[in-house]
């Protein structure tokens, strides 16, 4: 079908038969009507022949097995795709492209286990939705820019054809979750994020978080952090409220600073915790008393009513060493008790959280992911190339960026203050995780093709936020803007 559509608008199409085709074939038929050159390799010793047509060709088409047919390639397919991708790394840089049909012929749609000999796409068009094989590595290392086509199958009827039972983010999708700016708001109504984070050896994780929460929108945002890095942290950020907090001996938050916090719960409308606060035993500890006093739906500040329930329903992003020092607590999925969590393991982090073997999640990052969502009546965006978004109730969302340039310390505190920002003014759990991932991702594609993949640092991510959400409103998406792991 892809074969005669193309010659119908003009192109000089061959069609290869690597394995057999049915004697009543209509749909071969129709494409030899309209022009199309059909060779066979049983009729091509040596597979001379494609090698030929190879060597004038400009784009190879891969629709030798489909996600339905999946077995390790052998024999003429093996040899096919061999003599494809040695002509693919001969005509590198050469405009010589191979787009698969769907998912690159050898790789596993479930798994994303790819043979020896499967085939390297320049772009992949997944038919619906992408399958679980090229929504992550190695799979996707395979599939190149993955496209989803719509071909009018209905959501419900996706998972029996093996697709992903989730959201490929769009820019359309992400356009949808993004918070209300009425013409008359004020920046109470763009919400107070309190953010508790840094220490005395990670200032900067601090700084990152709060100049990307107010990128991201939040009306107000207001840092707590040890005493003694207060200075240094006014010094770098203007526009943010200081609240110093008591510290340890070791320069981190010290266990009383809970005391702090909880007196003014009801002043703030969204939580982010844990950038470089450190591991110390007052750390921990302070995790536990400040998830107690929000868990145990008890109110603060100015004591009415209205603040109580402020903070009984009072979200927030936990990430880095706010999850190291709560998975420290016995028992600590009982400590956020009512509170709608956005929790951002990377994997290493999601190791500890579980107890299960950071190979073991790499395994299956949306299996486990959506287990302990549930588990812990929380949403999980397990970071990495792909992440996933995970809500409690098993819904997913696929971030589609695998990028390099996001690989430095520091670019996960700048997802928790865009996350932070967002739960501030108001999105639920599962929808700020989405949506954040989604602009730090984006972000991280727009530095990558302006810098280059290496020596981005976190730093150069937050002031392009805001614009990318103009252009979301906007429904402004050049394909240029939205980075290369698929064309959302």
């Amino acid at each position: 079908m892809a074969a005669r559509h193309l010659r119908r608008r003009g192109a000089e199409v061959c069609c290869y038969i690597v394995g057999g085709r049915p004697d009543a074939d209509p749909k071969m038929d129709a494409a030899r009507d309209a022009g199309v050159s059909v060779l066979n390799a049983a009729a091509d010793p040596g597979l001379a022949g494609l090698d030929a047509r190879l060597s004038q060709c400009d784009v190879v088409v891969d629709a030798i097995l489909g996600a339905g047919r999946y077995r390790p390639p052998e024999g003429v397919v093996a040899a096919a795709i061999a003599l494809v991708n040695r002509r693919r790394r001969a005509n590198d840089g050469h405009g010589w492209r191979i787009i698969a049909l769907d998912l690159p012929t050898g790789v596993h749609p479930d798994t994303g286990v790819a043979a020896a000999d499967s085939i390297v796409a320049d772009g992949t068009l997944a038919l619906c939705c992408p399958k679980w094989g090229i929504a992550g590595f190695p799979g996707a290392g395979y599939a190149g820019r993955i496209s989803v086509l719509d071909i009018g199958l209905p959501p419900a009827a996706m998972g029996a054809v093996g697709g992903l039972t989730a959201d490929w983010m769009t820019p359309s999708l992400a356009a949808g979750l993004l918070p209300a700016r009425p013409l008359d708001g004020h920046k109470g109504t763009f919400g107070h994020l309190l953010v508790i984070a840094g220490s005395r050896n990670y200032v900067g994780a601090a700084a990152l978080a709060c100049r990307a929460a107010h990128r991201a929108g939040a009306g107000l945002v207001t840092l707590a952090a040890p005493a003694s890095i207060y200075p240094i942290l006014a010094g770098k950020l203007d526009e943010t409220i200081h609240l110093p907090l008591p510290e340890d001996a070791e320069g981190g938050v010290a266990a009383d600073a809970a005391g702090v916090i909880r007196g003014r719960m009801g002043a703030y409308s969204a939580l982010a915790v844990g950038c470089g606060m450190g591991q110390s035993a007052g750390a921990v500890e302070f995790m536990r008393r400040l998830l107690r006093s929000v868990g145990d739906r008890e109110g603060g500040g100015r004591g009415d009513n209205d603040s109580r329930a402020r903070a009984e329903a009072m979200p927030a992003v936990i990430d880095a060493d706010g999850l190291n020092n709560l998975a420290r607590n016995p028992g600590w999925p009982g400590l956020l008790g009512g509170v709608p969590a956005v929790l951002t393991p990377h994997p290493g982090e999601m190791a500890t959280l579980t107890g299960q073997a950071t190979a073991a999640i790499q395994a299956d990052r949306p299996g486990l992911a959506a287990r302990y969502a549930a588990a812990w009546g929380q949403t999980v965006l397990l970071k990495g190339a792909y992440s996933i978004v995970t809500a409690p109730d098993g819904g997913q969302r696929i971030l589609p960026f695998a990028n390099p340039a996001l690989a430095a310390g520091g670019a996960g505190d700048v997802l928790t203050g865009i996350i932070g920002g967002l739960l501030a003014q108001g999105l639920a759990a599962p929808d700020a995780a989405a949506l954040g991932g989604y602009l730090h991702g984006a972000a991280g594609e727009q530095a990558r093709r302006t810098m280059g993949a290496a020596g981005v640092i976190p730093s150069d991510l937050p002031d392009r936020v805001p614009g990318l959400m103009r252009d979301l409103r906007a429904g402004d998406w050049r394909m240029e803007d939205w980075g290369d792991g698929g064309y959302y």
